[in-house]
């Protein structure tokens, strides 16, 4: 089975830290709008790839995000191994995935979980 890996990760096995890519030289599109507004666009990103109880701190600095849903879809998509993301650590992930391995797409699940939220906290219920 081929695994799929995003630079972060692939660097990390590597390595042992992830590479993050310059804010001028990331792919450009919808998808990829989200990390402008990420709370940890603008703090140390090395925060986010750390183990045992330091994980509840990166979490909690998650929480606070206002593109956790995104960041969380993302990682979830491209598999990434390493890291806190959205909020979750890579063992989070691992069981979400084991739980739903029929979802193809994180981000439309997501998204679409998010919207009928807020359209329920909109009528009332």
């Amino acid at each position: 089975m081929s695994e799929q890996h995003n630079v972060s990760s692939i660097d990390a096995r590597r390595t042992g830290k992830p590479r993050l890519r310059p804010a001028g030289r990331r792919p450009s599109g919808p998808i990829w709008n989200w990390r402008v507004a990420a709370r940890c666009r603008t703090d140390d990103a090395d925060a986010l790839f750390v183990t045992g109880a330091d994980q509840r701190r990166a979490r909690a600095f998650c929480y606070a995000c206002p593109v956790r849903t995104e960041c969380l879809a993302h990682a979830l998509d491209q598999r990434i191994e390493f890291g806190v993301w959205g909020g979750m650590t890579e063992r989070d992930r691992r069981a979400v995935l084991r739980r739903r391995p029929e979802v193809t797409d994180w981000a439309g699940l997501l998204g679409r979980a998010r919207s009928d939220h807020y359209a329920g906290r909109r009528r009332g219920a």
